[in-house]
């Protein structure tokens, strides 16, 4: 479960004020897998690196009952000068997790080849994802925070990680940021639209996508 309580968050760019989150309050249930949907520059990844805590909100806070990933796609915490390697068998220590058996799960998962015993500095974003997506399905948490993930890679790869992720949710919840509607309809059952600093909930995935096309609707 993870619970929003007034949190608020803005920042500026080139003189805009961008809002965040304007004192959203909202229950994410334990178990559920809920599309975050919301128009490009909304602030549905930073809301998600909120959540994760690795960003801070201006005021508010925020409740979780559970473990919860770092938003999946998201590779900025790599060490640069560490292979992949390295860098899957450092978060097998913080986490607790058996490091054999995590490091060999992601590398046949990651899909890296000899590159995964090669410095990430020199990965593409691409492949930087790749190993995101990798090490966090070998983790398991209560509530994974999804960002773009099957964006990554061919469509044989992207076929594939839905798939893993999929049975992934057969055991956990997910907080799951994404345009593409397919994969929504597919894997969630309940949706949440950020617009403008507000959060609206539904409990019914459709009714979030149907806000959400109209908010395209209108912007065109």
């Amino acid at each position: 479960m993870i619970r929003l309580e007034a949190l608020s968050k803005c920042y500026r760019v080139n003189g805009t004020r961008i809002v965040v989150a304007d004192r959203i309050s909202a229950h994410f249930p334990a178990g559920r897998a809920v599309a975050l949907l919301g128009r490009n520059g909304a602030g549905k990844t930073s809301l998600l690196r909120m959540i994760a805590g690795s960003m801070r909100p201006d005021s508010g806070r925020i409740l979780r009952n559970g473990s919860v990933s770092w938003p999946v796609g998201f590779a900025g915490s790599f060490h640069p000068d560490l292979s992949g390697l390295q860098n899957a068998r450092f978060l097998a220590r913080v986490y607790g997790v058996d490091t054999d058996m995590l490091t060999e799960m992601v590398e046949e998962m990651s899909e890296l080849g000899r590159h995964f015993r090669l410095p990430v500095r020199g990965y593409s974003s691409g492949m930087r994802s790749r190993l995101a997506f990798a090490i966090s399905m070998a983790i398991d948490f209560d509530i994974y925070l999804v960002d773009e993930i099957t964006s990554v890679g061919d469509a044989s790869f992207r076929a594939r990680s839905e798939r893993i992720f999929a049975e992934r949710l057969g055991r956990s919840g997910a907080i799951i940021a994404t345009h593409a509607m397919g994969m929504v309809r597919r894997l969630c059952s309940e949706g949440a639209l950020l617009e403008r600093g507000r959060l609206y909930y539904y409990q019914d995935v459709e009714e979030a996508i149907a806000h959400h096309n109209r908010l395209l609707g209108a912007a065109a």
